[in-house]
């Protein structure tokens, strides 16, 4: 009898490259301190939209502040 020993899966910490680049946009103008609305105007959307990024973006990197997201915006080089 043998026993075969698999690690468990781990996800692989987001990076940049699993944004796409409006979610990127998006996070940047969050992180420079611009709020939904402000955002929007700038990126020519609406804030439903901004919001609708940052949702995702909060999903993809598994953060549920602003702050979160802002800090890993910066570690990210954004």
């Amino acid at each position: 009898m043998s026993l075969t020993l698999t690690t468990p899966h781990v996800e692989a910490p987001a990076t940049a490259t699993t944004l796409a680049p409006r979610e990127q946009e998006a996070l940047r103008h969050i992180a420079a301190g611009c709020t939904y609305l402000q955002t929007a105007r700038q990126m020519g959307l609406s804030k439903h939209t901004v919001d609708a990024y940052l949702r995702r973006i909060r999903a993809k990197l598994g953060v549920n502040t602003t702050a979160e997201m802002t800090r890993l915006a910066i570690s990210l080089g954004l």
